[in-house]
């Protein structure tokens, strides 16, 4: 994953709620076609999009590549890279697609079999995954100099992932219940523990060269809540419960009581106090993590989540920086490709403390689940109205300014990877329901005082 953590058109759109839309003939005469329904809409967004991480995997380890580039230029000729995060949400999609019929359930377990083997072989630091790994090696590619070594937060979105997929199989044939077994003792071999580094507070890397010199404990808010509750779960390496609220919570300074458009922020989120910040905070910890009716003594989630989208909606809307295009159907802030001053592609965490005049595709997308009717104007927006330059083999390409008639056509798999596991959730809710009702994760939940009506927490 390329990422910027806890930092800081002139085109006339059309309405897009529109049931029907003109055509001429070769004759010149008017007909009207029918335009998808929302379900449809959905279905096909949701279809290319999995084709991600089921036509474009990385082909011997059947992992998520980091980065797909349809034009075959990759930087450092690494497009087999695999990246651990979005792999765990890759490990979401293939259930997904073999619910939703686009791949057999055989078709999906085969290729689960071969991630689990991969993974089993693959180098792990006290049972952590790296970020990047060579998939062709199974050996890590460093991230940075001094990151090339145990990424705990990467493995916490892989985990939640194996999880998913043990829970989908465990009841199922002698082939997939064994599959699922070998899920089940790859996550049970994360030594969480270790990554506090004797302290109440859990730590991102660990380096076999460097130790503990990247020194970056998660504190919240941010993207990173999913790695407590996953440490909390753990039956064999689990975190004290102190971990949680003298680390992450910060001993209750998490609390925001910080408002704007009238929604309250609830959490601080880190350096971005004012507005929220990347819509990916709302998206990472949560495609399995249910926020629906879920709380504990800092936060009601589905609150947080939705007061974060919607100010960054609003945002958008309000559009203070006159940003060509931008409104209720064309919005949406988050980390991803971007443009560089000079017209090139570069990366960065866009929020509205750092807007950059690019909408991300899967913050609104990867929102439908908080925002539906403002996602679903977005979606249908950019399909009926800009799927000419915004469609492609895998979805919608990753970045868009239309003011500059600038897109990224590239593919991340932490970005495409919400998208289908957000519509997914929204559609069906298949993924938290098998997330959630892990005996573990219940545990882990209660271990850390959260409560939950929807799941008896």
């Amino acid at each position: 994953m390329i990422r910027i953590s806890v930092l800081f058109l002139a085109f006339t759109f059309f309405g897009c709620g529109n049931t029907d839309k003109s055509k001429k003939d070769v004759q010149g005469n008017t007909s009207v076609v029918a335009a998808l329904t929302d379900e449809q809409l959905l279905d096909v967004v949701q279809k290319q999009t999995f084709k991600y991480f089921w036509d474009y995997a990385e082909p011997n380890s059947g992992l998520a590549r980091e980065r797909y580039h349809p034009d075959g230029n990759y930087p450092e000729n690494d497009s087999n890279i695999v990246t651990t995060g979005g792999s765990g949400f890759g490990l979401m999609a293939l259930v997904s697609g073999m619910s939703q019929g686009y791949i057999t359930k055989e078709q999906g377990v085969e290729r689960l079999n071969k991630i689990a083997d991969f993974l089993g072989k693959a180098d792990r630091f006290h049972g952590a995954w790296s970020h990047w790994i060579d998939g062709n090696t199974g050996k890590v590619k460093p991230f940075g100099t001094k990151d090339n070594g145990g990424d705990l937060v990467e493995t916490s979105f892989l985990v939640a992932g194996m999880i998913t997929v043990r829970e989908y199989l465990k009841d199922g044939s002698e082939s997939e219940k064994a599959v699922a077994q070998k899920f089940d003792a790859l996550w049970k071999g994360v030594d969480w523990q270790w990554y506090t580094n004797n302290k109440n507070v859990l730590y991102w890397h660990w380096s076999p060269s460097y130790a503990w010199q990247m020194d970056f404990p998660l504190q919240g808010y941010n993207e990173c809540l999913i790695t407590y509750v996953m440490a909390a779960s753990s039956p064999t390496h689990a975190i004290d419960a102190k971990a949680y609220h003298e680390g992450w919570a910060r001993g209750g300074e998490i609390v925001s009581s910080k408002i704007k458009y009238n929604l309250p922020l609830i959490l601080k989120h880190n350096g971005a106090e004012e507005f929220g910040g990347p819509l990916f905070w709302a998206h990472y910890s949560y495609v399995g993590l249910d926020p629906n009716q879920l709380s504990d003594k800092y936060a009601n989630y589905w609150d947080l989540n939705v007061n974060q989208t919607k100010i960054n909606y609003q945002y958008c809307v309000e559009n203070p920086n006159k940003i060509p295009g931008y409104g209720p159907e064309y919005w949406g802030l988050t980390a991803s490709y971007s443009r560089n001053p000079d017209g090139s592609i570069g990366y960065n965490a866009h929020m509205p403390s750092n807007d950059q005049g690019v909408i991300s595709p899967t913050a609104a997308i990867s929102s439908i689940v908080y925002t539906p009717k403002e996602s679903m104007t977005f979606i249908r927006n950019l399909y009926e109205n800009h799927k000419k330059e915004a469609w492609g083999d895998a979805g919608f390409y990753d970045a868009l300014s239309l003011g500059n008639k600038w897109v990224a056509k590239r593919y991340l798999a932490i970005d495409q990877g919400p998208e289908v596991v957000m519509i997914e959730n929204y559609r069906t809710g298949l993924l938290w329901k098998l997330f959630m009702n892990a005996p573990e994760v219940k545990q882990g939940l209660t271990k850390l005082g959260f409560k939950s009506g929807k799941y008896g927490i």
